[in-house]
């Protein structure tokens, strides 16, 4: 082997392996920050439920309906994952929403509609407890890019814990 080439081969080797690490790492630190998250950091409030996730489903349901809400759909999804011959933890999907409420989200960014109406998740997590899920109006805020919402988004916010603190009393 000419000197030259014994010169630059364990160079090469070391820029080859800088590379695959580098590779590796961009790869790697996404997921490993996403896993690090809290709920609350990906844009989600939850709070925890003495009930079942059917009475708490009904709890929501009726709160919200005092508060002028519309019910657009209440999604089963352990039902439908039954019907597919799989299973899952009791899981409800609550969409709902008021245009009075909406509407002023949408003229701020009309992106917001793809995240309208708003969603209520009721779901029995891994510890069989009942757990209420909902998208941080601030985060949609965010991911809209939404300027001169604060109002808007304040009434959405205290409308949202309202409803989720009142239905786990």
């Amino acid at each position: 082997m000419n000197n030259s080439l014994k010169f630059f081969l364990p160079i090469l080797a070391i820029s080859l392996a800088s590379c695959a690490l580098r590779t590796v790492k961009q790869h790697i630190t996404p997921n490993a920050l996403a896993a690090n998250k809290t709920a609350e950091d990906r844009g989600l409030i939850t709070i925890s439920s003495p009930y079942d996730v059917s009475e708490t489903g009904d709890r929501v349901l009726e709160i919200s309906n005092e508060n002028s809400l519309t019910l657009f759909a209440r999604l089963d999804h352990s039902a439908n994952a039954t019907d597919a011959e799989l299973e899952l933890n009791p899981t409800e999907l609550l969409i709902l929403g008021n245009p009075q409420v909406g509407t002023p989200l949408m003229q701020c960014s009309i992106t917001t509609a793809i995240d309208l109406p708003q969603k209520i998740l009721v779901y029995q997590d891994k510890s069989d407890r009942t757990q209420i899920a909902y998208n941080q109006p601030k985060y949609l805020q965010q991911r809209h890019n939404m300027e001169g919402c604060n109002e808007a988004i304040e009434k959405v916010s205290g409308a949202l814990k309202g409803i989720t603190e009142a239905a786990v009393k």
